[in-house]
């Protein structure tokens, strides 16, 4: 049986060969036609593996065209450029003779490179077949890919597996937001907190402005319960109360991230709101500050304690803007809610004029700024001018804090300056709160004060019992004329619906059984992004910060539990210094090795910033104690870190008082960020404890 017709048959001998090979005469025309001839002929070769010949601006290449089986007799077409087939840039190939030219294509596509080829095509298919059925996907829809032309098989290659990796991806994230969805319903958030949705629970909502005894009344019934808890904004304020109750002589314990004072057989509990117990069953809860709701950043806490806390009677405290938001809750849980508003107990005035200049404060005024610069810069001017000045801002420790309103209390200081941390949780004799600005930066933007924040940070004059009446002045007239505008204005109530919820560990825990997933980052985006969100009563939080924290925390050997807790450290990431200890700390554990603070106390007097990096400190020890009560085996120092962070504390008040003219002397420079005066030596007494237990431990 004859053979079929090969495309080498007739390429063996030629007389346009025997014309190149021989030496011919010089002869234009003839070696035109031998060109025509070749040229002629390498299609014809081409053609026999069903190919051709490409040319581009910059190469000649080989173009194959076939098909290959796939899996249960399919058939896939291609049409693409074998990685050897680029023969030569457009410049050699023209230099070549046309017979170099044939035996360059012979060599790039002969039987067993063809071979090779389909060989390769086939291979690729079956495994992308094998990757699009197991994802559930029709491999026809990448492997068309390979039908474009024009372009090397590798390349060709790439684009088919980036289309199907695509592919893959998003169905991935189609299936774990359904699974999400089905995960964590918010609508059914309440019912999350088993103890409490089992329980027939009562609100009493006493709302009203700054001064009008809200939290007296809500005391005095927790003081008389046989057990209850108090839920408060800040470390200083449940720091307050629970004082409250000692002196009640109620045994009383205190929780706060950062501290434990634990009494045994307490039957109440001072707490800061994140700290919630939703396991322990009590007489009575109060709330306060139930306003905080509306807040982006905190307001989940708010919104897990009215649903969560496992109270007979929750006293919810706050603003009369608060009220629609209550009622839509007490509603949805089913909980019957009783209101009392409450009006101030002393008036509060508008001054006719500004104050004007620092010579007319007086002795009881409080001056508001609203950033650390600021109050510094501020108290700093106010000590040149001869007054006694205490200073409270965010940064700030509670304790420092505290210890600043009592030197006000005590007549240490004749003026406090001080930032919005003074509207809440501080009980000051102030007789007047003067304005220095009506605008302050939100993150963003620097704008005009909304109308609650002035109401609330004005409320703060006029102590009752102390004051017959409180009164409020801008420092210059614009500003006077801003905030007389502004305490003029109603608060905007709060919404109806649209309560912040972030996820516990428990729900991330159930997103992760679910899809599989085990990034953190990935689970708290798929939590933002896909949980059932029903009727928006209940929303996904701001997890913007946790989330980037997460990115860094997947990169490390932690499990998802540590992850969860690195995320939610409360030590602010944006701070070098900070971010590097915290880093170190969760690098460590990653390593499996235990965080001890001896070897990690450093020397804050002789920086440049001696003030700014001694609250910073602050932080840095509170931050150690949080994690301390949370994974106690990696970090063993959580008490000596508490003492740290207290001893701490009252140097920063010692410089803060020298700075400004308080009784530890010294005489200011002037206005200065972080200060220029801190204490020298002393560092035998920084830790000298922690080295002691080191000792022991050994």
């Amino acid at each position: 049986m004859p053979r079929p017709p090969h495309p080498t048959d007739d390429l063996d001998s030629s007389p346009a060969d025997e014309a190149l090979s021989a030496d011919a005469p010089d002869d234009g025309a003839i070696l035109d036609d031998i060109d025509e001839q070749i040229a002629a002929r390498i299609d014809r070769y081409l053609a026999g593996f069903n190919a051709r010949l490409l040319h581009s601006y910059e190469s000649v290449a080989i173009e194959v065209s076939g098909e290959v089986a796939g899996h249960a007799g399919t058939r896939h077409p291609f049409r693409l450029v074998p990685d050897r087939g680029v023969l030569a840039r457009i410049g050699k190939w023209r230099k070549l003779k046309p017979a170099q030219r044939l035996e360059l294509v012979r060599e790039r596509l002969n039987d067993d490179t063809l071979a090779e080829l389909v060989a390769g095509i086939g291979a690729f298919v079956s495994d992308i077949e094998n990757r699009a059925k197991a994802a559930g996907l029709d491999a026809d829809d990448f492997l068309g890919a390979l039908t474009v032309g024009r372009e090397l098989a590798s390349r060709r290659f790439r684009v088919a597996e980036d289309r199907l990796a695509e592919a893959i991806h998003r169905k991935q994230q189609t299936t774990h937001a359904e699974a999400a969805l089905r995960s964590v319903p918010l609508a059914r958030y309440p019912e999350s907190f088993e103890l409490a949705a089992g329980m027939r629970r009562k609100f009493i909502a006493i709302l009203g402005p700054t001064n009008s005894g809200k939290t007296h009344q809500a005391m005095e019934a927790l003081a008389l319960a046989d057990s209850g808890v108090y839920l408060a904004p800040l470390r200083l304020l449940a720091l307050e109360n629970y004082e409250r109750l000692v002196e009640r002589d109620v045994p009383v314990s205190l929780v706060t991230g950062e501290e434990r004072r634990l009494t045994e057989g307490a039957t109440h509990v001072a707490s800061t709101i994140e700290m919630l117990d939703t396991t322990r069953e009590v007489d009575i809860a109060v709330i306060d500050e139930i306003q905080m709701l509306e807040d982006l950043d905190r307001g989940a806490a708010w919104t897990a304690a009215v649903c969560g806390v496992p109270a007979h009677t929750v006293y919810l405290l706050g603003a009369l803007a608060a009220r629609p938001a209550i009622e839509a809750l007490a509603k949805r849980l089913g909980c019957p809610l009783q209101v009392t508003t409450l009006q101030r107990k002393s008036p509060l005035e508008m001054e006719p004029n500004a104050v004007g200049n620092l010579g007319k404060l007086k002795r009881g005024d409080a001056l508001i700024a609203f950033s650390r610069r600021d109050v510094l810069d501020w108290s700093a001017q106010a000590a040149k001018a001869g007054l006694k000045v205490a200073a409270i801002y965010g940064n700030l420790s509670p304790e420092v804090r505290r210890a600043q309103a009592q030197r006000f209390r005590e007549g240490d200081a004749d003026v406090v300056v001080a930032t919005d941390a003074i509207g809440m949780g501080l009980n000051m004799p102030i007789r007047r709160v003067v304005f220095t600005t009506a605008k302050k930066y939100d993150g963003i933007s620097e704008d005009i004060l909304p109308a609650w924040l002035a109401h609330q940070i004005a409320g703060r004059a006029g102590r009752y019992g102390i004051h017959e009446a409180g009164h409020v002045a801008g420092f210059d007239d614009h500003t006077h004329r801003q905030i007389a505008r502004l305490m003029k204005t109603h608060a905007d109530d709060l919404p109806k619906r649209g309560f912040f919820v972030t996820p516990s560990l428990h729900q991330l825990e159930s997103i992760a059984q679910a899809t599989r997933e085990q990034s953190l980052a990935k689970l708290l985006n798929l939590f933002t992004r896909n949980i059932d969100l029903s009727d928006d009563f209940f929303l996904p939080g701001n997890l913007d910060e946790q989330i980037e924290r997460a990115q860094y925390l997947d990169t490390l050997r932690l499990t998802l539990a540590q992850r969860f807790t690195f995320s939610l450290v409360p030590i602010s990431t944006r701070v070098a210094s900070l971010e590097s200890a915290w880093r170190s700390w969760a690098q460590k554990v990653a390593n499996q090795r235990a965080c001890y603070l001896s070897e990690d106390i450093e020397s804050f007097e002789r920086t440049k910033y001696p003030l700014q990096t001694a609250e910073d400190a602050c932080k840095k020890y509170s931050a150690y104690a949080w994690l301390g009560y949370r994974l106690p085996d990696f970090f063993p120092d959580a008490e000596a870190a508490v003492e740290i962070a207290r001893e701490t504390s009252e140097r920063v008040d010692r410089m803060l008082a020298a700075a400004n003219g308080g009784k530890a002397g010294g005489h200011h420079r002037g206005p200065q960020r972080g200060g220029k005066h801190g204490e020298r030596g002393g560092q035998d007494s920084r830790g000298g404890h922690l080295r002691s237990r080191r000792v022991a431990r050994r």
